[in-house]
């Protein structure tokens, strides 16, 4: 748990100009010119695949009408946090407004067999010290973190105010009574004097563009509404109904890897359909030490995130600190550190230097890693697809104890799709990818969710009208607009949670807990100086963006050489801003806006922001 770890063993027979030309070759098998359009928009009669819940009965009532002052749109981790920090902050009257059955975000909706949280869960679950809850093991599994949602709720008396089962329509600014009108799918109409948008990162899931789609004569459904009812088991596996099925699973990111082992265990025949392979690691997992967990002091796990934060790919040179967390993410950050320490004058190197001394460690530890596959993989054919030719961090790294292993059992068969850059159609009896038809029983998908697509269809609300009728989807439709990605002028008392225009760490829920705390501070402040309407001046607004834009970093060279995923917004990049899963970010880092933050809230003038009474 807190053994410090030192670089690790990787191969320097590597060879970065040849492998520079297999990673560009790669990308282009892969390159879609409908870039991340080749997905479909849960809507219509695709509805099905997103509004339906799994796990809670849906009972009718009547349609709330009434005044409300702080409304917060959605119920995972951002919106209990949200209302966690306005509670600590002293504002009352908040109601949060949840689509799921409970609170608990994309742990309420996934809840899939083999389902853990894939970082370290010391520093990704929030609020432990606060309600005294400890993680059972380092990655812990989705039940214990939905629990702890709900926790959470329940510690800061948030299911008072909670209208679960409810999705918002329509969010529409009233100037005379300084209101939003909230409109939702079960005729409410609710006027909130404050709105937070805390949907979160992962709030709507995605399906490949698939011909035929609805075609398909057996059973189909996505990942994050996993049908127990047909499989049998629980998150744990035992999926005893697919004894006699022959199943398909599309998409190999870090829910495939989660899914794969239970599948291929309890499937008559998995069939896994794989445009592109993810890296795979080795995954260690005990449970937590208790003595370690009674040696802990206050205030251990923001010193935990902190040092995540530190050794994560979005720093990567740390001297003078032990990396605490040890594992797959944190892997260049020490190599890269060991290689810079062993120098004989560490502190006259270059940034340049720096960024070809990372390039070589990134090249060394996705060799490792293919060279992993091949170890553990039977079949070279098999092996090769499975391998991974593209730069750390092109996709999202994950890590297995079984992923690899699964692909040696008889049942199971790898079908890469690469070639035509994704499965081809579904008919009425299967699948058919590069012209061979699959004929398979059940179809699931495991492709995602509205990440990088556009602004309308990750928020899910068909319209957010602010003053004047300005449209937010038109608004920040080439580029974000906002004040320390929080607040955007032309919609007052309307606050922003996510992947904007602010900090970005590696840690999602730390940036989620950063903008909750400010949120709250603005909203208190709003009501203790007796404000109508907040919202950013157009100077502010105009001096954030530019702060944003001239600190920036151009990555775009790094991302547009990444294989096709959400990271580089299917190989288009982030240069566009909207268009980069990180959002238009603050180049500093994010304790660098954290001490931003604070200072501009120590000065108690609100620059930036003008407050109407």
């Amino acid at each position: 748990m807190t053994t410090p770890c030192g670089p690790t063993d990787v191969p320097t027979d590597v060879d970065i100009p040849a492998l520079r030309e297999k990673y560009a070759a790669e990308r282009a098998k892969r390159l879609r010119p409908e870039g991340a359009s080749q997905y479909l928009e849960l809507e219509g009669d695709l509805a099905e695949f997103y509004e339906v819940d799994p796990y809670t009965t849906v009972t009718a009532r009547d349609p709330i009408v009434e005044d409300a002052d702080v409304v917060v749109l959605g119920g995972g981790f951002a919106g209990l946090l949200a209302g966690a920090y306005l509670k600590k902050a002293g504002v009352d009257g908040i109601r949060i407004i949840e689509m799921a059955g409970d609170f608990g975000g994309v742990w309420y909706w996934n809840r899939f067999p083999g389902i853990q949280c894939d970082n370290d869960a010391y520093c990704y679950i929030p609020l432990l010290e606060e309600l005294d809850f400890m993680p059972s093991k380092k990655f812990a599994d989705g039940a214990e973190i939905f629990q702890h949602c709900r926790n959470i709720g329940k510690h800061f008396g948030l299911y008072d105010g909670a209208l679960f089962s409810t999705q918002v329509r329509e969010l529409r600014w009233d100037d005379g009574a300084q209101r939003w009108q909230i409109s939702t799918d079960r005729g409410d109409d609710i006027r909130a004097r404050f709105v937070v948008m805390a949907q979160g990162s992962y709030n709507r899931p995605k399906l490949p563009g698939i011909p035929g789609i609805k075609d398909f004569a057996g059973h189909v459904f996505h990942s994050a509404r996993w049908d127990y009812e047909y499989t049998g088991g629980d998150a744990d596996g035992g999926l005893d109904k697919l004894a006699d099925k022959r199943v398909a699973l599309v998409g190999t990111g870090a829910t495939g890897i989660q899914l794969v082992p239970h599948l291929s265990r309890d499937a008559k025949q998995l069939l896994v359909f794989q445009r592109t392979p993810s890296s795979v690691d080795q995954r260690t997992n005990p449970n937590t030490d208790r003595d370690w967990a009674a040696s802990l002091q206050p205030g251990w796990q923001e010193e935990r995130k902190r040092n995540f934060h530190n050794w994560s790919p979005f720093v990567g040179v740390v001297f003078g600190e032990p990396d605490l967390v040890c594992d797959f993410w944190t892997e260049l950050g020490r190599n890269l550190t060991a290689r810079i320490g062993g120098l004989d004058d560490p502190a006259s190197v270059t940034i340049e230097q720096i960024m070809a001394f990372r390039e070589e460690e990134d090249y060394r530890i996705m060799e490792r890693l293919r060279r992993r596959v091949a170890e553990i993989v039977e079949d070279p054919d098999t092996a090769e697809a499975l391998k991974p030719y593209y730069r750390f961090m092109c996709k999202r790294p994950t890590s297995s104890e079984h992923y690899l292993a699964s692909f040696n059992r008889p049942n199971v068969t790898l079908v890469d799709v690469s070639a035509t850059k994704g499965v081809e159609r579904l008919t009425e009896k299967g699948i058919v990818a590069d012209g061979v038809e699959y004929e398979v029983d059940c179809v699931v998908f495991a492709s995602g969710f509205e990440i990088s697509t556009e602004i309308s269809r990750r928020y899910a609300i068909d319209s957010i009208i602010g003053r004047d009728g300005l449209s937010l989807f038109d608004h920040w439709q080439d580029n974000y607009k906002t004040l320390h990605g929080i607040t955007s002028r032309g919609f007052p008392n309307q606050f922003h949670m996510g992947f904007i225009q602010g900090g970005v760490s590696a840690n999602t829920t730390a940036m989620f807990e950063q903008q909750a705390k400010h949120i709250a501070y603005l909203i208190a402040e709003a009501q203790r100086r007796g404000a109508t309407t907040v919202e950013p001046s157009q100077n502010g607004q105009d001096n954030w963006i530019a702060t944003v834009r001239e600190l920036s970093i151009d990555n775009s060279a790094f991302e547009l050489s990444c294989t096709p995923g959400y990271y580089n917004n299917e190989g288009r990049g982030g240069a566009e801003g909207n268009g980069s899963f990180l959002g238009d970010f603050y180049a500093p880092g994010f304790y660098a806006f954290d001490d931003l933050l604070e200072a501009w809230r120590s000065a108690g003038d609100l620059d930036g922001l003008e407050l109407n009474s």
